[in-house]
C-alpha cells in the first residue's frame, strides 16, 4: 500500500511539475522573423522578444534570414505551415512579402511589422516601431548644434548618407534629417560639394558599411582634396564606422585635422567606443527591450480578442492601408550622456564598453 501511495505521490509531483510547462505551450505560438545577425541590434531584438514571449507563456520560433529575401520568405512560409498564431516580421525588403502574408491571413495568422514597415500588403495588422522621422531630426539637430549653425556660424561642408532603399525606415530617417538641414542648405550655411542629395543618390543598399566606406572614399578623392568635410549625416552606426575609416585614411582625426561631425544610430558597441575615442560624435539610442515589450503586449491583446494599444493611426501608409502603429521615442547619445542612458538603463554593462 505504501509503495502505491509513494507512486501516486510521485505521479502527482510529476504532473504538477509538468503543468506550468503545459500551460506555457497553450497560450500561443509566435513566429519571429529577423533580417540578419550581421547587426548587433537585430540579435538583441530577437533575443529580447524570445525572452519576453517565453516569460509570458508563448512558444516561439525565432529565425534569421541573413539578408537573403528568398530565405526570409521560405522561413515565414514554414512558420505558417508549422501553425503559428502570429507572425512578427522585421522585413529585409518590405515590398516582397505580399503573397506570403496573404496565405498567412487565409490561415488566420495575425501579422505585426516589427520596426520596418511591410509595404503593399493589406494583411499587415499592426506596426511596432520607433518615431523614425524623429531619429533623423535628432541626427540633423546634433550636426546643427555641433557646428554652431544656430549662432550663424558657417558655411560648412556636409555629405549625406541614407539607409537601404528597400527599408521604408530609411526614407523617414532621411526626411526627418532634411527637415532640419534644408533651411541651412537653402541659405548656403551648409554645402554639399558633391551635389549628391536625395535617397536615389545617397542610399546604401542593405545598410552595408563597406559600401558606405567605398562611397566616402570616392567623395573624398573627388571633392575634398582641397576642401574640408565638416559633417557627415550617417543614419546608422554600421555605416558610420565605414565612413570614419575612410576619413581616417586621408588624415582626419590626426594632429591638425579634426574629425568631422559624424552621426549614427543604434548605439552599437563599436560606435559607443568610437564616440568615447572622439571619432564618431553621436548616435541615436532605440531601446529594443521596450520595443519587444510593446510587441508582446500587442500579441497578448490580439490573441485575447482585444485591440492593442497604438498611438499613431495616420503616418504609416503601406500602399494598401494605413497600418495602426505604436511609436516609441528615440534618444540622442554622445560623450556627455552615454553612461547615464546606456549603462544606467542596464542596456549595457560598463565592461562591454571599456
Amino acid at each position: 500500500m505504501k509503495m502505491l501511495q509513494r507512486a501516486l505521490a510521485a505521479l502527482v509531483v510529476g504532473l504538477l511539475a509538468f503543468a506550468p510547462q503545459a500551460m506555457a505551450q497553450s497560450k500561443g505560438y509566435v513566429g519571429i522573423s529577423m533580417p540578419t545577425k550581421s547587426s548587433a541590434r537585430w540579435i538583441s531584438d530577437g533575443a529580447n522578444m524570445q525572452k519576453y514571449f517565453q516569460e509570458k507563456g508563448y512558444k516561439t520560433d525565432l529565425q534569421y534570414a541573413e539578408d537573403d529575401i528568398p530565405n526570409q520568405l521560405a522561413q515565414i512560409e514554414n512558420m505558417v505551415t508549422k501553425g503559428v498564431n502570429v507572425l512578427v516580421i522585421a522585413a529585409i525588403d518590405g515590398t516582397t512579402l505580399t503573397d506570403a502574408l496573404h496565405k498567412a491571413k487565409e490561415k488566420g495568422v495575425k501579422v505585426i511589422a516589427y520596426d520596418r514597415l511591410i509595404r503593399n500588403s493589406a494583411d499587415v495588422d499592426y506596426y511596432a516601431t520607433f518615431d523614425n522621422f524623429q531619429v533623423g531630426v535628432l541626427q540633423a539637430s546634433y550636426i546643427v548644434k555641433a557646428l554652431g549653425l544656430t549662432e550663424g556660424k558657417g558655411p560648412f561642408n556636409i555629405e549625406l548618407f541614407g539607409g537601404s532603399p528597400d527599408d521604408n525606415n530609411a526614407f523617414f530617417f532621411y526626411n526627418g534629417a532634411m527637415s532640419v538641414l534644408q533651411p541651412y542648405l537653402d541659405s548656403g550655411k551648409l554645402k554639399v560639394l558633391s551635389g549628391q542629395l536625395g535617397m536615389d543618390k545617397v542610399s546604401t543598399l542593405r545598410w552595408d558599411g563597406a559600401v558606405a566606406q567605398a562611397r566616402m572614399d570616392n567623395l573624398l578623392s573627388a571633392y575634398y582634396t582641397k576642401a574640408r568635410v565638416d559633417a557627415v549625416l550617417s543614419p546608422y552606426d554600421g555605416l558610420s564606422i565605414g565612413i570614419i575609416s575612410a576619413l581616417k585614411g586621408v588624415g582626419y582625426g590626426s594632429a591638425g585635422q579634426s574629425m568631422p561631425v559624424v552621426t549614427g544610430q543604434d548605439c552599437e558597441v563599436p560606435s559607443v567606443k568610437s564616440i568615447l575615442a572622439g571619432e564618431q560624435r553621436s548616435s541615436v539610442f532605440k531601446d529594443t527591450r521596450e520595443l519587444a515589450k510593446v510587441t508582446v503586449g500587442m500579441v497578448d491583446a490580439i490573441l485575447a480578442g482585444k485591440q492593442p494599444d497604438v498611438n499613431d493611426t495616420k503616418t504609416y501608409d503601406n500602399g494598401k492601408k494605413i497600418v495602426p502603429s505604436y511609436l516609441l521615442k528615440p534618444v540622442s547619445v554622445d560623450a556627455s550622456n552615454w553612461k547615464e542612458i546606456l549603462i544606467g538603463s542596464g542596456y549595457y554593462k560598463e565592461s562591454q564598453i571599456h
